[in-house]
C-alpha cells in the first residue's frame, strides 16, 4: 500500500483541527468529474466526523486531459492569499461545468482584486506550489484523481460515503 511521502505541513490547505485523530488528504483536479462527484461526499465525511477529522486538499491537475484544471488551481491558490481558499475551492467544484469562463466571476464574487487575479493567472504565479503538490502526489503513488490518503496510507476503495467512512473508522494509527 502506498504511503503519503510529503507530510501535512504549513503549505497545505487544511480544514479541521491539527490534533484530529484522522487526517484525510485528497489529491484532486478541479476539472475532474470524479473529483466533482467526490466533493459532496467529502463534505458529508467532514460533517459526520466533525472535530475528529482534518481534511487536506492538494492540487493534482491532469493538464493533458483537463485544460482548465491548472487555471482553476491557480485561482484557488490566489484566493488563498486572501484567506478565501476554501470558498474558491467550493465554488469551483460547484461550477465545474463552466470553468472555461467562470473563474473571473468567482473571483469577483469573493471580492478579490481582479487586476491582481488576472496578472497572477497570466504569470502562473502559483505554479511552483501546484507543481510541488503534483510532485508530492506522484512520489506518493498518485496516478489519477481523486486520490485519498487516510492517516498517511493510500485509500484505494470507492469514493462513496460508506466506503470512505468505514476506512476512516478502521484507520489503525491516527496521525
Amino acid at each position: 500500500m502506498s504511503r503519503l511521502k510529503v507530510p501535512v505541513g504549513l503549505e497545505d490547505h487544511i480544514q479541521g483541527s491539527q490534533n484530529a485523530p484522522y487526517t484525510l488528504v485528497e489529491y484532486g483536479d478541479y476539472e475532474c468529474p470524479h473529483c466533482a462527484a467526490a466533493y459532496p461526499v467529502v463534505q458529508q465525511i467532514q460533517e459526520h466526523f466533525g472535530e475528529q477529522l482534518r481534511f487536506v486538499f492538494r492540487n493534482f491537475p491532469l493538464t493533458e486531459i483537463h485544460p482548465y484544471a491548472e487555471p482553476a488551481a491557480e485561482a484557488a491558490e490566489f484566493a488563498a492569499t486572501y484567506n478565501q481558499f476554501w470558498r474558491m475551492h467550493d465554488m469551483i467544484f460547484e461550477n465545474q461545468s463552466a470553468l472555461d469562463g467562470i473563474l473571473y466571476e468567482l473571483a469577483r464574487n469573493l471580492k478579490l482584486p481582479i487586476s491582481d487575479f488576472s496578472h497572477a493567472l497570466e504569470q502562473r504565479r502559483f505554479s511552483r506550489k501546484i507543481e510541488a503538490d503534483f510532485s508530492g502526489g506522484v512520489r506518493s503513488g498518485v496516478n489519477g484523481t481523486p486520490s485519498f490518503f487516510i492517516n498517511g496510507k493510500r485509500f484505494d476503495g470507492g469514493h462513496d460515503f460508506d466506503s470512505l467512512a468505514r476506512a476512516i473508522e478502521a484507520a489503525a494509527v491516527p496521525s
